[in-house]
């Protein structure tokens, strides 16, 4: 069923302050931000459980001028972190948005550290591409599941209710105002819940085939690699009620998903200094640019394959990522002495491989304009047959800074927020301006403020 809007009923099964749609990061973030704002609050999931794209990511959040950063002795700043921002996405983004973002990341890690006890720590044995510092934080695993279960206990310690098996189909709106949601239930009854205030934090529309290809055709036929949750609840809402979208084309690709295996291998694997080569043997982009745009780079070669070709050291450093590891013991990562071997295992032509490393030049610029630096590929080599992807949209809702969702012709929905792929992110207006964890970045930061905001 299409998501549809009403007039609210006579009354509610339930009626709550803050009822929040989808208990991903975002939900939770921004349900525990508004119990310590003392508001009674509610999330509703449509999973058994709570997962979303969060549980399928690497659960990595940038922040800048974080106490971990500090104790690691990282200088960095929201100044350069909103900069490193907007050349991703080539000024793309309203400002006013980066900045928001940028300068309160620092906070909602210190807070999940010091009041929630959430083990981050800093990726610190490699640079994401577009990162000016190292300020990417995760949890031990480096995996999305154990962020999403470490809010969630934070969330159950919190004394807040999250009632899983419900999908919210209709929107009651009236008079400028949302009044509560109607949710389906696994035995195909409906539950209404009124509320005082609404976070909207049911991620993007990936999962949405027609919205996929009215708004970005160019990644309808890659791999959908996302929730298949996310609908466009958010979108298709705000159509009905004259809420402002932007950037419905923008979205986060990758292009080295392991295939047919469907696991996500790090892009570690080519920023110190692995390449991606074709069916043929040979490199066929600058990898440099980032792994969103490598989805479209990599679907364009022959069956929308390529292999990641990497060494035993570049293997080591991507040994701290859970899905990695699954993908090595899956034997989708394949391991020889020589290059030879290795194009044996992958089946690629063995002396076009060979030219192709060989040609690598150690600190060198090559004619794709990528720059290499000192250290060669060597024995033991690694490779891994990829595909590219759809991981997540980026547009959506426009919000302004308390996270409320802005109106067609001016001014506010006063009582709706929303947060994470539910609003419009940072990434500009296609694929090239992602820069790596934004999507994380918008639902952490966007759901505290509104959990916080959501006071009234």
């Amino acid at each position: 069923m299409a998501p549809t809007v009403k007039e609210p009923p006579h009354s509610f099964d339930i009626t709550v302050e803050t009822l929040i749609v989808g208990a991903g990061a975002c939900g939770l973030i921004a349900a525990l931000s508004a119990r310590e704002a003392g508001q009674e609050v509610l999330v509703i999931e449509a999973d058994a459980v709570p997962s979303g794209s969060t549980a399928l990511s690497a659960g990595l959040i940038p922040a800048a001028g974080t106490k971990i950063q500090q104790a690691a002795g990282i200088e960095d700043s929201a100044a350069l972190f909103a900069a490193d921002i907007q050349a991703k996405a080539h000024q793309e983004n309203n400002q006013a948005l980066v900045d928001l973002l940028a300068q309160n990341a620092a906070e909602v890690i210190d807070w999940l550290t010091q009041t929630h006890g959430l083990a981050f720590s800093l990726v610190d044995d490699f640079d994401y591409p577009g990162h000016s510092s190292r300020r990417m934080h995760g949890l031990p695993t480096r995996a999305g599941s154990e962020l999403i279960d470490a809010l969630r206990s934070a969330a159950e310690r919190a004394g807040i209710d999250i009632i899983c098996g419900r999908r919210a189909e209709t929107l009651y709106f009236a008079d400028g105002l949302v009044h509560g949601v109607a949710a389906l239930r696994p035995d195909g009854g409906i539950e209404t819940i009124g509320c005082g205030r609404l976070i909207l934090a049911c991620n993007g529309f990936g999962g949405n085939r027609a919205l996929v290809s009215e708004h970005m055709p160019e990644i309808e036929n890659g791999l959908w690699f996302g929730h298949d949750g996310n609908r466009g609840e958010a979108v298709l809402w705000a159509s009905q009620i004259g809420a402002a979208t932007e950037h419905l084309g923008a979205f986060q690709g990758h292009g080295n998903v392991a295939h047919p295996h469907g696991i996500l291998i790090t892009w570690a694997t080519i920023t110190e200094g692995g390449v991606q080569v074709n069916a043929a043997g040979e490199r066929f982009w600058n990898e440099s640019q980032g792994y969103s745009e490598a989805a479209r780079a990599v679907l364009s070669q022959a069956q929308g394959v390529a292999y990641a070709i990497f060494d035993g050291r570049i293997a080591d450093i991507a040994e701290q990522f859970e899905d990695f590891k699954r993908a090595k013991s899956e034997g989708a990562i394949k391991s020889a002495g020589t290059l030879e071997e290795l194009a044996a295992a992958l089946g690629l032509p063995a002396g076009a491989l060979s030219k192709t490393i060989a040609d690598i030049l150690p600190n060198s610029t090559d004619r794709f304009g990528r720059s290499f630096g000192e250290t060669r590929l060597c024995s033991p080599f690694c490779g891994v047959r990829v595909t590219g992807a759809l991981f997540h949209t980026q547009g959506g809702v426009q919000v302004d800074t308390s996270a409320r969702v802005i109106r067609k012709n001016g001014g506010v929905i006063a009582n709706l927020y929303a947060g994470g792929g539910a609003a419009c992110g940072v990434s500009g207006s296609g694929d090239r301006g992602y820069l790596s964890g934004n999507g994380l970045l918008a639902a952490a930061v966007l759901g505290r403020i509104a959990g916080r905001a959501s006071r009234g």
